[in-house]
């Protein structure tokens, strides 16, 4: 994370569904108290996301000018140590695929539905338990303004012999081994999604 986001105190519990009423929401609540988190940084990062969608209940919309919820899998080859990076057009850096909730609460089918869209792959298999959780700024663009992206990362596998298709949000889009990974322009947290899938 570049900063941290720290909202209004809350106490997390049973009670809280009330606070919560939209389902979608309450969906993406449970997936966020469901996942073990590896480490103090990931179990800070997810008391940082309950809290901020506690004090932005609208944050499945990408209308929250604050922040918003966004879902991307890591798309492992079936040939080998390799994972499916894009260079994101907008942000200029290699990224795994994701995208935007847009109101859906069910975060491992948006980055099922992303990673479909942004691979040209249709037959991905997503593995529903989420692996890592980051919260990042994005930066102004276009006249919206800078703002948090609340990301839940999983696992998804590609079928042997997979043939990729760029989206127009892609510049490049290209299978990464391991070792390749500190010769292009990406940051900690992609590093962090394959230190997971590969060690």
């Amino acid at each position: 994370m570049s900063r941290s986001y720290w909202g209004a105190p809350h106490l997390f519990g049973a009670d809280d569904a009330r606070s919560i009423p939209d389902p979608e929401l309450e969906s993406v609540r449970s997936t966020l108290i469901k996942y073990i988190p590896a480490d103090v940084g990931q179990a800070g990062t997810r008391v940082q996301m309950l809290s901020f969608l506690m004090d932005h209940p609208e944050a499945l919309q990408r209308t929250c000018e604050e922040g918003h919820l966004t879902a991307s899998a890591l798309v492992i080859r079936a040939e080998g140590e390799c994972g499916l990076l894009t260079l994101h057009r907008k942000l200029g850096r290699w990224l795994q695929v994701g995208g935007h909730c847009d109101g859906d609460g069910n975060l491992a089918a948006v980055a099922l539905r992303e990673a479909v869209e942004e691979s040209g792959v249709e037959d991905l298999e997503v593995d529903p338990r989420p692996i890592d959780l980051d919260m990042h700024r994005i930066p102004a663009h276009k006249g919206e303004p800078e703002h948090w992206h609340l990301d839940t990362r999983f696992l998804a596998y590609a079928p042997p012999r997979a043939k990729l298709r760029m989206s127009d949000e892609s510049l490049d889009l290209r299978w990464v081994g391991v070792d390749e990974l500190r010769a292009i322009d990406t940051d900690e947290s992609v590093r962090r999604l394959f230190r997971i899938a590969f060690e």
